[in-house]
């Protein structure tokens, strides 16, 4: 009987391997795709900036606001966190975000903490430029955009359509 049931299970699993095999390498396959997708912009992060650069372009700051954890939107993947500052032309974050890809700052016509709030006025809404790193960031304000008359703004993830954080512009 045991010898039976070793036979039987040998001619199954060599009916078998290659289907084992391709289903084991195509799991690590997207596995390690998903995490390539993910990582790799952690990894290629630019640096922010300094403590000596913030504190010297502080008081240039037209309006600022604040960036919290506890949004509704935001989770423990998804979150901001520190004071956001929006001049004429540059906006800058004193403060970290949490890692991810294909970040994008946006300038909306209404302050808005989730996911839903956001995809309702993204058409409304102006897109600053690509985040490409975690703390202390700053962008070039595109010419022709008024940044500091937009009441809020959003950073929004477009590889996964994934709502960040948001700040009141005041």
């Amino acid at each position: 009987m045991l010898i039976r049931l070793y036979r039987y299970g040998l001619a199954f699993a060599r009916a078998h391997i290659l289907l084992f095999g391709a289903v084991k390498f195509l799991s690590g396959l997207v596995i390690g795709i998903g995490l390539g997708i993910y990582i790799l912009p952690i990894l290629t992060a630019e640096t922010g900036l300094e403590q000596a650069e913030l504190t010297q372009i502080r008081d240039s700051a037209m309006v600022s606001g604040d960036f919290r954890r506890d949004l509704p939107g935001s989770d423990f993947l998804h979150w901001g966190e520190g004071r956001i500052f929006v001049r004429a032309n540059q906006i800058w974050l004193e403060g970290r975000l949490a890692p991810g890809p294909d970040y994008r700052l946006y300038l909306t016509p209404s302050f808005v903490d989730s996911k839903a709030g956001f995809q309702a006025i993204k058409q409304d809404s102006v897109q600053v430029g690509p985040i490409r790193a975690f703390e202390n960031f700053s962008l070039p304000v595109p010419a022709g955009i008024d940044a500091p008359s937009w009441p809020a703004l959003v950073i929004w993830c477009e590889r996964f359509s994934m709502f960040i954080t948001a700040a009141r512009l005041d």
